[in-house]
């Protein structure tokens, strides 16, 4: 059963989608800024230093945890399905999660649609991933993450880094990704009285303005197309009332086709994205604590 409080968080989630159901719909910039109240639903953990940094032309926030080493690093590609979402609103997320590795993490604030379409994410995410490489990290010592949008992201910079020739990161590990940019996965109709902060209309939304007439099965924007040979291995976890929920099953599938090593956690009755609520609800806190276990010594550390 849900803590109570899953719960009260729960009505927060309730509470954003509900601001954002308004007649006429919101514009883009209200629903960008109604973003800071995701972000402010975990805590602020104690301890963490963060500082704006510029990468090779992209906006960016160091997280520094006291103790923490500095020569290996988390790159994070926050959620937001591409069109809303910033690296500001994942400071508290991110701070727990530095201090759960003990290490650096870069929140990237890479280009949004629809002023930056596909491929514009993922050029960044490789652009943050060489940028690291150029600062002096090693591969071994870069793991790469991120949520929703950005936990495609995430799988979709693996690849294009791959397809490049660019190497690997250490790990990679996708929060709830998105992967289907059309929405097919079961779970779409079958989670969609339980989720409440993502629907299939709201996916079709903003995939429409992602791709800007693309192609909606381009595996370097919707991952469950892609070929998985030869991706770092990923540790992915995933709420059990996500719409979403069918995207990491379909991920996870194709990465074990391809002989990835890859773990996925289903964390019941869980929403999209729950993480956020570390420091406030027990169920995000064993989340972030689980990631941190699992990164530590991919990164050896």
């Amino acid at each position: 059963m849900a803590s109570a409080e899953a719960e009260a968080i729960k009505a927060e989630f309730v509470a954003f989608s509900e601001a954002l159901q308004t007649d006429p719909p919101p514009e883009l910039q209200e629903m960008r800024d109604a973003y800071a109240t995701l972000g402010d639903i975990g805590t602020k953990p104690d301890g963490v230093t963060w500082t704006d940094v510029d990468v090779d032309g992209v906006s960016a926030i160091w997280a520094d945890p006291d103790g923490g080493v500095t020569d290996r690093a988390l790159l994070y590609v926050h959620g937001g399905g591409y069109v809303i979402g910033a690296a500001k609103y994942y400071r508290n997320l991110c701070g727990h999660l530095a201090t759960a590795i003990g290490c650096r993490v870069l929140i990237l604030d890479y280009r949004l649609a629809p002023e930056h379409p596909h491929p514009a994410p993922v050029e960044d995410g490789v652009r943050g991933f060489q940028w690291l490489r150029s600062q002096g990290f090693d591969a071994n010592h870069i793991a790469i993450a991120g949520d929703s949008a950005g936990g495609g992201l995430t799988i979709t910079t693996m690849l294009s880094l791959r397809d490049q020739g660019l190497g690997q990161p250490a790990a990679g590990v996708p929060i709830s990704p998105w992967g289907d940019l059309e929405g097919l996965g079961g779970s779409m109709a079958t989670n969609a009285d339980k989720d409440v902060l993502v629907s299939l209309e709201m996916l079709q939304a903003m995939a429409m303005m992602f791709l800007a007439g693309g192609d909606a099965k381009d595996p370097l924007a919707a991952p469950v197309y892609a070929d998985y040979a030869g991706l770092a291995p990923l540790y992915i976890q995933v709420g059990g009332d996500e719409t979403l929920l069918d995207d990491t099953t379909r991920i996870v599938a194709k990465a074990e086709e391809a002989g990835v090593d890859v773990t996925s956690e289903v964390f019941p009755e869980m929403q999209h994205v729950f993480q956020l609520g570390a420091g406030r609800m027990p169920e995000a806190d064993d989340a972030v604590a689980k990631i941190g276990a699992w990164v530590r010594p991919r990164l050896g550390l």
